[in-house]
């Protein structure tokens, strides 16, 4: 009996630890969003957790966590239990700008969290003042031209997606404004809307309301698709700058060291998730374009990301702290 016995504990220390994957999930699970209440994240976040709950058959509660740009609700995440019952919804600001202007971080966001699929992707739209006399993207670069540093840019702050995002277009159109900062989106929106600042190239669900209201003049999108939203915008690359392509997206990440079998559970559930027309919808109401794609096409486009945002965090000469 005491050999069977023994025979017994070593087959068992030979079994590979499941890390819970069999009975995942039996509790509520956290959807960790590292931007405020109200930002683009949150909203296309909360559209995607309502039938996500349902589909894999327990609560979503969607942890706000803001600050540092993100990388307070992204060390959280990093550092997380490998369980799954922590998911991070993160962002192009999150995951590929804050980090690059921080020396000191307590996490790799290469390595420390693993990626699992896009689910929204949000183009970046030139808007401007009604009063600006400009009706397409090339004579608004030429009238851009002709007023120099006199035409106002203005951004959810320095650093944000928004303004790097407007210095994208600088560079590629070879036209120079001043950038005034606002503390977030709707102020820079606002200031706009205002007249205080001319343009600003910012996330669609900011302005999509002011856009459909007359109260902003959209003149192309910088995806290199034409958004369901507003399908008579074009892009900025049909527009006459050719191979511009300026983005926003939220997507999911598991830390480091997740079990393949939970891992692939949250993929599958998101994958069935994103093909209900009730989540599609919801995503497309909040200005969001639903997409997904691989695990490997993921990491690849966050790279191509962290390398187009810092060649535009260099031309800004922003400090990195």
């Amino acid at each position: 009996m005491r050999h069977l016995f023994f025979a017994a504990l070593v087959a068992a220390a030979l079994v590979p630890a499941t890390g819970g994957g069999a009975t995942y999930p039996d509790r509520p699970i956290r959807l960790l969003v590292p931007q405020g209440v109200g930002a683009s994240n949150d909203t296309l976040s909360r559209a995607l957790a309502i039938k996500y709950g349902e589909v894999i058959g327990q609560q979503i509660v969607v942890d706000n966590r803001a600050g540092a740009g993100g990388l307070i609700g992204m060390e959280l995440a990093a550092h997380a239990a490998a369980d799954g019952y922590t998911i991070l919804a993160s962002a192009t600001a999150t995951q590929v700008i804050a980090p690059q202007l921080h020396r000191k971080l307590s996490f790799d966001p290469f390595k420390d969290l693993l990626p699992v699929s896009l689910f929204a992707s949000t183009a970046n739209i030139l808007v401007t003042n009604p009063a600006v006399p400009a009706k397409t993207v090339k004579e608004f670069i030429a009238f851009a031209k002709a007023q120099g540093p006199r035409l106002n840019m203005a951004s959810a702050g320095a650093g944000a997606q928004s303004h790097l995002a407007g210095v994208q277009l600088m560079l590629a159109a070879g036209f120079e404004s001043t950038h005034v900062p606002y503390k977030g989106g709707g102020a820079s929106v606002a200031s706009v809307m205002a007249g205080e600042s001319q343009w600003t190239l910012t996330p669609l669900p900011a302005t999509l309301s002011h856009v459909q209201s007359g109260r902003l003049k959209a003149f192309a999108v910088g995806s290199t698709k034409r958004t369901t939203q507003l399908p008579d915008v074009p892009t900025i690359a049909e527009s006459g700058l050719p191979g511009f392509q300026s983005t926003g997206w939220v997507g999911l990440l598991l830390p480091k060291g997740t079990p393949a079998s939970i891992f692939e559970k949250v993929r599958a559930t998101l994958l069935t998730t994103m093909q209900e027309p009730e989540t599609r919808t919801l995503i497309q109401r909040q200005g969001g374009d639903p997409v997904t794609d691989t695990p490997d096409e993921f990491a690849k486009f966050i790279r191509s990301e962290w390398d187009s945002f810092g060649a535009a965090i260099r031309a800004a000469k922003l400090k990195v702290e």
